[in-house]
């Protein structure tokens, strides 16, 4: 008789970022033109300098890269960290990942057994479950309330969550899904809660440069000497260069056991791809004009999208003070079965949109029901359009409903 496929397989959940793909597959067969506002995948122009790696490549074969990371990279990487003022890294510290996806993962399997706990604050980067079911691990939510911006609850509210198997805690600032930038103080809270009770620290770092108002972010790597064997960077170009498509991130931690453990994980899986990375090691010449205008573009999107759902009854959002992403409450009782809806009965002159439900933000059950992830990363001109499909199919959606019975 065949054995039963591992229970952890069958953890792993359906990401609710991308689980209607095919109403929108279906949707676009009939005419219908989609505009993903679901997934983090910006269209803003990759570097130039970035994108001459490609046109101007001349190698006949593309080989293995090294498993530690291709050196012009590593080089990179470390000015990168050094400029921000980090300058006890160095590349010995640092680990080039398929992602910052493969980041995580290293760093849940680094810093716990099987059966262990790694807190977190919820609403949280979905696939933080999904890491969390292949390496065995809990994900235990400490909850946050869009009322206070999202921001993290008082130091005995998140140590009440903590129990013996409690072996890491895990933020992403700014955050993904609500796009909260953690203020020093907050920071400071974590890091005496991680020496107090001797947890290490993982920290998702990968929309640094998004942070809008005058705010600053505060990284962990400012307290490097402070905690230097409980600190976790994980770290990615994706957005920072729209590189989504080359898999590149950054495992970085002053921990010797941890990174020579990624180490060996990385000669496992030999190396991230050779391109990928020869086109973000040019990531020290992209000019500061680059930043400020995409940071500019990024702000007006935000600024747009927020004025648009504020003045749709019934909606209420926080403004989000940071990378590109909102969590949105909606006057529905089933945003998974909105979202389903402006993809299979709902279009605006040929046109609709795909956002994520945000139940599948949450480890609590019940919890994002009413709820919708937006991801800002097409132009003005598209969120503009968003706004009106959700102006108009909100109270078409729950006509539909009343219809029912």
């Amino acid at each position: 008789m065949l054995k039963n496929v591992s229970r952890r397989l069958l953890q792993i959940p359906e990401s609710p970022i991308r689980k209607l793909v095919p109403y929108a597959t279906n949707a676009i067969k009939k005419g219908i033109k989609v505009y993903y506002f679901n997934i983090g995948d910006p269209d803003i122009e990759t570097p130039e300098i970035m994108l001459e790696v490609l046109t101007n490549w001349k190698q006949k074969t593309i080989t293995y890269s090294r498993s530690h990371g291709e050196p012009t990279l590593l080089d990179s990487l470390k000015a990168y960290y050094n400029k921000l003022g980090h300058t006890s890294i160095n590349i010995n510290n640092l680990v080039v990942t398929l992602g910052g996806s493969e980041a995580i993962s290293m760093a849940f399997l680094a810093t716990t057994e099987v059966g262990d706990e790694i807190l977190t604050f919820e609403p949280f980067y979905t696939n933080y479950n999904s890491y969390a079911a292949v390496n065995g691990v809990k994900i235990v939510p400490v909850k946050t309330s869009a009322k206070d911006g999202f921001h993290f609850p008082p130091q005995q509210v998140i140590e009440k969550k903590i129990s013996s198997k409690t072996k890491a805690i895990l933020f992403c600032n700014p955050n993904n899904p609500t796009g909260t930038v953690y203020s020093q103080k907050e920071i400071n809270t974590l890091v005496s809660i991680a020496k107090k009770h001797n947890l290490f620290i993982i920290a998702d770092e990968v929309y640094r440069e998004f942070v809008f108002d005058k705010r600053k972010h505060f990284s962990i790597l400012n307290y490097l000497s402070e905690i230097p064997k409980q600190i976790i960077l994980v770290d990615s170009l994706s957005k920072r260069y729209s590189l989504c498509g080359a898999r590149v991130g950054v495992l970085c931690s002053l921990n010797k056991q941890i990174i020579d453990g990624a180490m060996r994980i990385a000669q496992g899986r030999l190396s991230a791809g050779l391109i990928d990375q020869l086109m973000a090691s040019k990531l020290s010449k992209v000019p500061e004009s680059y930043f400020k205008k995409v940071h500019l573009e990024y702000q007006n999107r935000r600024n747009t999208l927020y004025r648009g759902l504020l003045s749709i009854p019934g909606v209420s959002v926080p403004n989000p003070e940071g990378a590109f992403y909102c969590i949105v409450d909606l006057p529905v009782k089933n945003s998974e079965d909105f979202c389903k809806f402006l993809l299979t009965d709902f279009n605006l002159k040929g046109e609709t949109i795909m956002i994520a439900p945000a139940a599948g933000f949450y480890a609590t059950p019940g919890l994002g029901r009413n709820q919708v992830r937006i991801a800002y990363v097409l132009k003005v001109e598209y969120i503009k359009k968003l706004i009106e499909i959700l102006r108009q199919a909100l109270p078409a959606y729950n006509n539909k409903l009343k219809s029912r019975g």
